[in-house]
């Protein structure tokens, strides 16, 4: 998700970045342009956000449904490690109604996904939030895109799944990486700590070893993160699993 007065200051830092590592990437944005985009025609701003996620699934389901099992929603300022999220994926079934991200506890009864953080739908969910606005089960009944997704998954009974790995550590996160690490985690926005779907850890147990999205990741850190993920590694160690 991008718009035209961020494709110079955001959105071409993804393209030389994370988003190579993926098999298929789509920029949607209010109007066409040659970046490329693809234009949503829908107008730019938050109120307008969940119209275009709206457009920009019922655009795939269109034009790109059978190319993948897996379509992951990501804003402009996230940052995504691919293959981590792949491993995650790699033992699911994208022919059954999922939905992955950094869970949300209020306002739905199985919770909904951070919209910051990017979440991920499986073949069979993105196939039934298309037909959910076909059939009027699901509507824009609100500004707030993450969860308002979140309620069209609940009705049509697409299932959350817990991304967390096997020591309980969170793989999908809202904030950037330091605000977990340093135990600093944003006080202006205390609404963080009440709706996180599972008890949040801070410190050096924070997130996974195989965490997959990091938000409000800016151009500067987007390249920090992609040397410290694809090339710094520290002589004789290795992972024991």
């Amino acid at each position: 998700m991008t718009g035209p007065k961020n494709l110079e200051s955001r959105t071409k830092h993804l393209k030389q970045t994370w988003t190579k590592h993926c098999h298929r990437v789509l920029y949607m944005s209010s109007v066409k342009t040659d970046f490329p985009t693809v234009g949503l025609n829908v107008s730019e701003g938050r109120e307008n956000l969940y119209w275009k996620t709206i457009r920009a699934f019922q655009y795939i389901h269109q034009h790109h449904m059978d190319e993948a099992d897996w379509f992951l929603k990501a804003d402009d300022d996230t940052y995504v490690v691919i293959e981590n999220l792949q491993y995650i994926v790699s033992k699911l079934d994208p022919g059954k109604p999922l939905y992955l991200g950094r869970r949300f506890r209020p306002f739905i009864s199985q919770g909904y996904m951070s919209g910051g953080a990017g979440y991920v739908l499986s073949r069979e969910a993105l196939r039934r939030f298309v037909n959910g606005f076909h059939t009027g089960e699901c509507t824009h009944f609100s500004d707030i895109e993450d969860m308002a997704l979140g309620s069209c998954m609940e009705k049509m009974k697409v299932e959350p799944v817990d991304t967390r790995d096997v020591k309980g550590r969170q793989t999908f996160h809202p904030y950037p990486l330091d605000h977990y690490v340093i135990r600093q985690l944003p006080r202006a926005r205390p609404w963080h700590l009440l709706y996180d779907y599972y008890p949040p850890n801070e410190g050096p147990n924070c997130c996974s070893d195989f965490a997959v999205s990091f938000h409000y990741i800016y151009p500067v850190q987007q390249y920090v993160l992609e040397y410290f993920t694809y090339h710094l590694r520290p002589y004789g160690y290795f992972y024991r699993y």
